[in-house]
C-alpha cells in the first residue's frame, strides 16, 4: 500500500490563513495527501481576532496549537517570539514527521517555521517568495527563500527573481496566489445580515451604503512612529464625513501596540464620527468587505493582491509595500493627512478599475497541492546561476 504524503502547513496569522484556505481544502481532499495543520502565534489570541475559531468553523482541526508570542509587540519581543517559535515548532515537526512543511510569505512566524524545518532536514515549500517590498519583510522573505526547497511565487516577476537568487528553476512554480481562489469561487455580495455576527464597536454600520476600508499595520523599520503614521490616516478619513469607514485591527508585528492605542484614542475622541472598528473577519467575509469598498486605505498587501483581482480602488500609505508589483488600482501617499485625503477622494471619484490577473486566476490551491503530491523527494538543494 502506498503511504500518503504528509503535508504540514503552518498558519500563524489571520491574513495567511486566507491565503492558504483553498490550499488546505485541496490537500484535505486529495486521497494521496495527509494534511497536518499547525496553528500558532496571533491565530490563537483573542485581541487579534482569534482566527482559530474561523479555521475550525471551516472544517479544519489543527493537529498542534502552539503559543509562542512574547507579549509587548516591540522589536525585542518580535525577535524573542521568533526564537520561541523555532523551539516549539521543532518539537512539533519532530513529533509529526511531515514529508514537506509549507510556510507562507515573510513574517517572523514564517522565519521560525523555515529555520525549524531546515535544521530537521524536512523539505520546505515557501509561498509568495521573490517579492519586493519595504519594511523588514523583504529581508525575511529572501532569507526564507534561501532556506526553501520548493517555491510557489505569486507572479512571473517573482519567479524570475528567485532564479536570479540562485534557486533551482525546476523547483519554482508560478501558479499564482491561493488568496485569489476565494475571490474566484465565493459569492462576494454583502449586506447587514451577513455581517451582523461580527458586532464590532463604533457608529452603526449600514453595509448597503458606501464605505472606505482601512487596514494599516506597523512598519517595523520605523518602529516608534506608528502612532503618528496611523493618526494621519485617521485624520484624513475623518475629513470625508459623508462616507462610512471600516477600520480593521492591525497585525501583531512590532509597533502594533502604538497603532492600537492610536485607534482607541481616536475612537474615544470621535464617537459620533461614522467609523466602525473590527478585530477580524473570516477569509470570505474579508473578501466581501474588500470587494464592496469604494476605496481601501492603509498598507495591507491585500489591497495589492486581492485588490487588483477585484479592481477595488486603493491608496497605499507609507513605505511598507514600497516596490511591490501592483496593478492599476493602486496609488500611493505619504504619511500626511492632506495627501492621503486627496488620494482617497481621487480614488472614490474614479470608481472601480478593470480586474487584473497579476496574482493568478483562482486555481492556485489545487495546483500547489498536486505539485506537493507529485514532486520528487528527498530534495538536495544546490545554488544555481
Amino acid at each position: 500500500m502506498i503511504r500518503r504524503r504528509k503535508i504540514c502547513v503552518v498558519v500563524a496569522s489571520r491574513a495567511n490563513y486566507g491565503r492558504v484556505k483553498y490550499l488546505l481544502k485541496a490537500i484535505q481532499n486529495d486521497p494521496m495527501l495527509e494534511l497536518q495543520l499547525v496553528v500558532g502565534a496571533s491565530v490563537l489570541l483573542y485581541r487579534f481576532g482569534k482566527a482559530i475559531d474561523v479555521i475550525r468553523n471551516d472544517g479544519f482541526e489543527p493537529v498542534r496549537k502552539i503559543y509562542y508570542v512574547v507579549e509587548g509587540e516591540t522589536l525585542t519581543t518580535q525577535a524573542k517570539s521568533t526564537g520561541l517559535g523555532i523551539v516549539e515548532l521543532s518539537t512539533a515537526f519532530e513529533d509529526l514527521a511531515p514529508d514537506i512543511v509549507v510556510t507562507v510569505a515573510d513574517r517572523f512566524e514564517t522565519m521560525a517555521t523555515a529555520v525549524a524545518a531546515t535544521y530537521l532536514n524536512i523539505p520546505l515549500a515557501h509561498l509568495q517568495g521573490g517579492e519586493i517590498t519595504g519594511n523588514i519583510d523583504e529581508r525575511v522573505r529572501h532569507a526564507i527563500s534561501k532556506l526553501a526547497d520548493i517555491h510557489f511565487p505569486s507572479t512571473e516577476q517573482s519567479r524570475e527573481r528567485l532564479i536570479r537568487m540562485g534557486e533551482q528553476p525546476e523547483r519554482i512554480f508560478n501558479f499564482g496566489c491561493p488568496a485569489m481562489d476565494i475571490l474566484a469561487h465565493e459569492d462576494l455580495s454583502i449586506d447587514d445580515t451577513i455581517m451582523a455576527r461580527y458586532g464590532g464597536v463604533g457608529a452603526p454600520m449600514a453595509w448597503s451604503k458606501p464605505y472606505v476600508l482601512m487596514v494599516q499595520h506597523p512598519v517595523t523599520t520605523s518602529y516608534g512612529e506608528g502612532h503618528r503614521q496611523v493618526q494621519q490616516t485617521l485624520d484624513a478619513l475623518n475629513r470625508i464625513g459623508h462616507v462610512q469607514k471600516v477600520v480593521l485591527w492591525p497585525n501583531i508585528d512590532a509597533g502594533s501596540d502604538d497603532i492600537s492605542k492610536c485607534i482607541r484614542v481616536f475612537r474615544e475622541n470621535h464617537r459620533e464620527a461614522p467609523f466602525h472598528y473590527y478585530r477580524n473577519f473570516s477569509p470570505e467575509d474579508y473578501a466581501r468587505v474588500l470587494n464592496n469598498a469604494v476605496c481601501c486605505v492603509g498598507n495591507s498587501s491585500s489591497f495589492i493582491r486581492e485588490g487588483s483581482f477585484l479592481g477595488v480602488p486603493a491608496v497605499l500609505v507609507g513605505d511598507r509595500q514600497e516596490g511591490r508589483e501592483h496593478g492599476q488600482n493602486v496609488i500611493s501617499a505619504g504619511y500626511d493627512a492632506g495627501e492621503i485625503h486627496r488620494a482617497v477622494v481621487r480614488q472614490i471619484d474614479h470608481g472601480r478599475y478593470a480586474s487584473e490577473k497579476l496574482f493568478g486566476f483562482g486555481n492556485a490551491g489545487q495546483r500547489i497541492a498536486e505539485k506537493l503530491r507529485d514532486i520528487e523527494l528527498p530534495i538536495k538543494k544546490r545554488m544555481t546561476y
